[in-house]
């Protein structure tokens, strides 16, 4: 049965429109996106297609071009928008995190840094820059690989915090095992570079672990 000939209130617009984004499914999200089906199918089938095939909304979003138009349905244009529309998420985050005092609002530090680091397969440690309110300045991706306190280098992190006249940072990294857990070699690395930031009266808040979908923070742990 064609969408069109759902109850008005079982429509994922319609339904959107009446209660609001948060009220839709994966599923009912991902249909208004595609806004077509193909033959036999409806967007909402074609949607319940996608997050079978990739296991998850997470999975589905950082599918890469070649596995995610293999999909009956859908295509390069449909793979082009949806990398938009995630990078738009991203710029959205940034820019609510130049606005607000960061430390004040763990959540949406959190969800800044999973939007940008729990889909790499690789170690990523990367570095906020922090005004003397706590808004962002900038951030930066510093160091890729294995990521210790053998190669994060603090001289490094300094020179950074320096270049951008930042008074306090939020370090961060991702576990691509999925295991956002903090290791001793973490809280090794940590102290390592308060005590480098320390000499040039910069300040470490907070020290966030992405492990797939989640974040840890050290210092709500009681570990900084």
């Amino acid at each position: 049965m064609a969408i069109s000939d759902w109850p008005t209130s079982a429509r994922p617009r319609e339904k959107l429109i009446q209660r609001g984004a948060n009220a839709l499914s994966d599923a009912e999200l991902l249909a208004i996106f595609l806004r077509t089906g193909c033959a036999g199918r409806s967007a909402v089938d074609l949607a319940h297609d996608l997050l079978d095939r990739f296991g998850s909304l997470a999975g589905m979003l950082s599918a890469g071009k070649t596995s995610f138009c293999q999909v009956r349905g859908l295509g390069e244009a449909k793979y082009v928008q949806l990398q938009a529309v995630m990078e738009l998420a991203r710029r959205h985050l940034g820019e609510q995190l130049s606005r607000e005092q960061v430390f004040t609002n763990p959540s949406l530090v959190g969800d800044f840094l999973l939007s940008h680091l729990r889909d790499s397969e690789q170690e990523i440690f990367a570095v906020l820059f922090l005004d003397a309110q706590h808004r962002l300045i900038d951030w930066e991706k510093l160091f890729f690989g294995t990521v210790d306190s053998a190669n994060v280098h603090p001289r490094e992190v300094v020179k950074r915090a320096l270049f951008h006249n930042a008074s306090a940072v939020i370090l961060s990294h991702n576990h691509p095992s999925r295991v956002a857990q903090p290791s001793e070699s973490d809280r090794l690395m940590t102290e390592n570079l308060k005590q480098a930031l320390s000499l040039v009266d910069v300040r470490v808040l907070d020290h966030v672990i992405v492990g797939g979908g989640y974040t840890v923070s050290l210092a709500e742990h009681g570990l900084l």
